[in-house]
């Protein structure tokens, strides 16, 4: 929980005050209204990434590409040191996985979206970027309270043993600054800060600042984090052979680790 109070002193304040909504699913009806709206597109920018690997801090800037065909099917590719898929992770209506090269970490990792509630076991999850993205619905109303906070609406979802979810929406243009996911102890198990919004098509925007931060497992003070800083973004048209090789999982080359994520979230290392 502190972590999520000191992400949420650093969440810029709109400028002017809204009234809110009265209900939890007013709010819930609003947010939901986008993925409708949502269309594939491209896009260019830069990512900064911060993680530990081998009782080390890491620091990587690097160019990425970013593909995506609304509801599930994401695919980014980060080209580092010289690697143009030194990190890449995507998904599609069945499956996710994440590679990642550099040799402090080198692995790959690959699963189901039957585990999808296993989010925090990869650096970067696909789930988490369409999440960011405003493609994937909220579901589950009954589980939902609301709550204000200034300038936001907040909208908690306690799921019993999945824990706790909280999304910060501007009460002024409904749309999301934070989503936190918590561990049923309160503990912050990720935040994603989202801003500078671009309307793509009517109705339908997405952040071109992503800020995906994750407690160290060590569970020190420091962070993992991954920002994200989207330029150009356009609506795409993907041919069926586009899609194919965009949204398809690649064979793992050139990682030392390839694991599988398991129905009960376990990670397990597989044979090379």
């Amino acid at each position: 929980m502190v972590i999520l109070s000191n992400c949420a002193r650093q969440t810029q304040q709109p400028k002017r005050i809204c009234p809110g909504e009265k209900s939890a699913a007013e709010v819930l009806s609003l947010l939901n209204s986008r993925p409708q709206n949502a269309v594939p597109l491209k896009a260019h920018g830069q990512c900064r990434l911060l993680y530990y690997a081998e009782a080390k801090l890491h620091k990587e800037n690097f160019p990425v590409k970013l593909w995506m065909n609304p509801p599930l099917e994401i695919y980014l590719q980060g080209d580092v040191a010289f690697d143009a898929k030194g990190i890449a992770l995507g998904s599609n209506k069945d499956e996710f996985w994440l590679s990642m090269r550099p040799k402090e970490i080198s692995s790959y990792w690959r699963g189901r979206w039957s585990e999808q509630s296993c989010f925090e076991e990869l650096m970067i999850s696909p789930k988490l970027v369409l999440e960011a993205l405003g493609v994937v619905e909220v579901s589950g109303e009954e589980y939902w309270s609301l709550s204000d906070e200034g300038a936001f609406n907040v909208l908690t979802k306690r799921d019993g043993d999945a824990g706790t979810q909280k999304i910060y929406v501007s009460k002024c243009d409904y749309l999301v600054s934070k989503i936190g996911h918590l561990d049923t102890n309160g503990k912050a198990l990720i935040v994603i800060e989202l801003g500078k919004y671009k309307e793509v098509f009517k109705g339908f925007f997405v952040p071109t600042v992503i800020r995906i931060i994750k407690p160290t497992a060590e569970d020190r003070e420091d962070l993992t984090s991954v920002t994200l800083n989207l330029k150009s973004i356009k609506r795409a048209n993907f041919t069926e052979k586009q899609r194919n090789l965009l949204f398809t999982p690649p064979q793992p080359r050139g990682v030392k680790h390839i694991y599988k994520i398991s129905e009960n979230c376990e990670v397990i290392e597989q044979p090379q």
